[in-house]
C-alpha cells in the first residue's frame, strides 16, 4: 500500500512539473478564448516565436528552452532507472533496432499526419480552431536548426513522459491497458487545448494510436521518430502552408 501511494505521489509531482501543468494552463487558456469577445476562429496561438530583438539573445533563449525543457525527460528516466536495468531499454528508447523503429515511425506519420492536417483545416473552417502562428523560416541562419531541435524536445518530452513513463507506472498500479491508453490520450489532447478544439481532438486520436502502438511494440523510439517528423513538418512546413493556402491557414486580419 505504501509503495502504491508513493507511486501515485510521484506521478502527480512529475505531471505537475511537466505536461500536467501545461494541461491545466491550456484549460484556462481555452476558457479565456471561448469567453472572449473575439470569435475563436479570429484568435491566434503563437509557437516558437522570437524571444528578443537581439539575435544572440534570441538564439540563447531558444537554445536554453530546448536544453532545460529536457530536464523533465531526464527526471523520469532517472525515476525509471533500476540497478541492472537501463531506463532507456525499459521503455524502448534505444538504438537496438534503428531500421525497424524508423520504418515504424514513418508508418505512424502516414497514419497521423494527413488526417491531422485535414482536422486542423476543418477546425479552422468551422471556427473551432485558432490560427497557429509559427516562426518565420528566414529570421536567422539558425532558425531552422533551432526549430528542428525544438521538435525533438517536444517529441522526447511527450513520448517519454506521456507514454513511456505513465504506461510503466500505470501498469505497476494495475491500471488496465485501455484505461491507460485513453487517459494518456486525453492528457495529450488537453495540453493542446490552447489551440482550439480541433487540435484537442486530433491529439487525442494521435494519443490513442501511439498508445496502442506502444502496447504492441513496447518501444517509445518509433513514437519519438514519428512525433519528431510531424513537428518538423509543422514548425517548418506551416509557413509554407500559409503562403500556399492562406484561406485555411493564415491568421485572420482585422
Amino acid at each position: 500500500m505504501e509503495t502504491r501511494r508513493r507511486t501515485q505521489i510521484e506521478i502527480a509531482i512529475v505531471l505537475a512539473l511537466s505536461l500536467g501543468a501545461s494541461a491545466v494552463y491550456s484549460i484556462v487558456s481555452i476558457v479565456a478564448r471561448v469567453t472572449a469577445e473575439t470569435p475563436l476562429a479570429d484568435q491566434q496561438a503563437s509557437i516558437n516565436q522570437s524571444q528578443s530583438p537581439r539575435e544572440w539573445l534570441d538564439f540563447t533563449y531558444q537554445f536554453l528552452d530546448v536544453v532545460f525543457g529536457l530536464a523533465a525527460v531526464a527526471l523520469v528516466l532517472y525515476l525509471l532507472w533500476q540497478p541492472g536495468k537501463s531506463p532507456f531499454r525499459r521503455i524502448g528508447l534505444d538504438f537496438t533496432r534503428p531500421a525497424r523503429d524508423v520504418a515504424s515511425g514513418f508508418a505512424l506519420v502516414a497514419v497521423i499526419g494527413i488526417p491531422g492536417l485535414a482536422l486542423y483545416a476543418a477546425g479552422r473552417a468551422l471556427g473551432l480552431t485558432v490560427a497557429v502562428v509559427a516562426s518565420p523560416l528566414d529570421a536567422h541562419w539558425w532558425t531552422i536548426p533551432i526549430l528542428v531541435l525544438s521538435a525533438l524536445r517536444a517529441a522526447l518530452t511527450e513520448e517519454v513522459i506521456v507514454v513511456g513513463y505513465l504506461f510503466t507506472r500505470f501498469e505497476e498500479l494495475g491500471v488496465g491497458k485501455w484505461a491507460t491508453i485513453v487517459s494518456s490520450a486525453l492528457l495529450r489532447g488537453t495540453y493542446h487545448l490552447y489551440q482550439g478544439f480541433g487540435p484537442f481532438a486530433g491529439n487525442v486520436a494521435m494519443g490513442l494510436v501511439f498508445g496502442w502502438a506502444y502496447t504492441k511494440w513496447g518501444r517509445t523510439m518509433p513514437l519519438v521518430v514519428a512525433h519528431w517528423v510531424l513537428d518538423i513538418v509543422s514548425f517548418v512546413g506551416y509557413p509554407l502552408a500559409v503562403a500556399w493556402w492562406p484561406g485555411l491557414f493564415a491568421p485572420t486580419t482585422t
